[in-house]
């Protein structure tokens, strides 16, 4: 017989207690903590069949993924390919950031070449996802609308229509009848979540599960949701701005931390083929503080503005703001710059911004936050045709990145002159058949010099 007992659990991580606590352990998180039933069953694991041999690594059989293309290539370049049948996909981002419109849209490629699709909705009915489905194109035969929050009525439906994909919007508003905790509590989303693998790998369907997201950005629940399901995606961009980006921070059937660009209008996602450009539109001339570095995402290469004001502080603790870049890497730039370049910041407010509003956290762009810094100081800017790339070390030296022909290649597609790179990774060889000027640094003294 099962055995029931009180648990507590923390509503933004899923940290399980056995009493109640002000401020959750894991996630630092001030009165979170929910209590909830939860059935122990005791007893013996009983195998059906056959007891499953060691097999030598060797000896394994590997089958071939089989991939479903969405016809949406910045959503296939994240996914790794396009879709593996059998997989299950988390798909996070805040409320309107445009999860439901992305799947919709994919929901009509996949329709238009005849792959039946099921999208499941507990928060919306039927007439409302018709609704959406109208202003985005996405009417068809092949695609099935189900308004329901029961996974048992769901997995009847998917055998019914024999759906190739599902759609499940959101995972916090589904539930099984053997747990009676309420919707969207930890118990139900650990146990709709294992459910939905079961009918993933039994069924060989590609499942999609909208999950909400934290305060800080994370998805809501427990911590192993995202330990359980194949792939995870998170939308992440600001509400008042248009782009969005599609980021991978767990992949098992392609490489993670790629990215895909969306523009939001107002007939749905519209794919950004050239990411450098959007987030140069509208980039000053010759403004002290301006800077272009080159990053990479995933497997891309993209040229992000990165911005800084520095000006005199009237309180004793001067202020240090980073927006898209991590505030302690900054702090240590400017101690660097202190220190090895003779700059007196301590007394100076200082605010370092990504323009766009995209979150950076390549080292590679040490180099241009530290001479956007230092350009805003001193009021001298650096070329707008110029490109910087490099890592800085804590004495001052400027370190090696990788991949830096793509970066110097995506620099000279978009009309850039100069390229200033580490000089451990300059070869005169290869810097020959590029049309771009390369300058290589080994130190931050040496890279002021750019500076007009």
């Amino acid at each position: 017989m099962a055995k029931e007992k009180q648990v507590f659990f923390c509503t933004e991580c899923g940290f399980e207690a056995s009493k109640w606590m002000g401020q959750c352990p894991s996630c630092k998180a001030w009165n979170t903590f929910s209590e909830e039933k939860v059935k122990v069953q005791k007893g013996k694991v009983i195998n059906h069949g056959d007891k499953p041999a060691p097999t030598s690594i060797s000896k394994v059989t590997v089958s071939e993924e089989i991939r479903v293309s969405t016809e949406i290539s910045e959503l296939d370049r994240v996914l790794g390919g396009g879709i593996v049948k059998g997989s299950l996909i988390l798909v996070g981002g805040d409320p309107g950031i445009g999860k439901s419109t992305l799947l919709l849209q994919m929901c009509k490629k996949l329709s238009d070449r005849h792959v039946k699709v099921l999208y499941v909705s507990g928060e919306e009915s039927a007439s409302q996802i018709k609704m959406r489905g109208e202003r985005l194109g996405a009417v068809s035969d092949e695609l099935y609308l189900v308004s329901d929050n029961s996974l048992d009525d769901i997995e009847d439906s998917i055998s019914s229509c024999q759906a190739e994909v599902l759609i499940v919007d959101s995972i916090q508003t589904m539930a099984v009848s053997d747990v009676d905790n309420a919707p969207g509590t930890v118990t139900q989303v650990r146990e709709v979540t294992t459910r939905l693998l079961q009918i993933a790998k039994r069924m060989n369907v590609a499942v999609f599960i909208v999950g909400h997201v934290t305060k800080e950005g994370t998805v809501a629940g427990p911590k192993t949701l995202e330990h359980m399901v194949d792939c995870v995606l998170y939308f992440e961009g600001d509400g008042n701005a248009g782009f969005r980006l599609l980021r991978a921070v767990k992949n098992r059937f392609g490489s993670t931390n790629e990215i895909g660009v969306f523009n939001m209008t107002e007939e749905g996602l519209e794919e950004v083929t050239n990411p450098s450009q959007m987030f140069l539109s509208g980039r000053p001339v010759s403004v002290p503080g301006s800077v272009v570095v080159s990053t990479i995402e995933g497997t891309r290469a993209i040229l992000l503005e990165i911005q800084a004001l520095v000006c005199g502080s009237n309180f004793n603790n001067a202020r240090r703001t980073a927006v898209g870049v991590d505030y302690n890497r900054v702090s240590l730039l400017m101690a660097v710059l202190e220190r090895r370049a003779g700059l007196n910041l301590a007394g100076s407010d200082c605010y370092v911004n990504i323009a766009g509003g995209i979150k950076l956290n390549d080292p590679s762009a040490d180099l241009g936050i530290a001479l956007a810094i230092a350009g805003s100081f001193r009021n001298k800017a650096v070329d707008q045709s110029t490109c910087i790339i490099g890592e800085i070390g804590l004495a001052g030296e400027i370190r090696g990145v990788r991949n830096v022909m793509q970066r110097i290649r995506e620099a000279e597609k978009m009309g850039f002159k100069e390229c200033i790179i580490p000089r451990s990774n300059y070869s005169e060889k290869a810097m020959e058949k590029l049309m771009i000027k390369v300058t290589p640094v080994s130190s931050v003294n040496e890279a002021l010099s750019v500076l007009n």
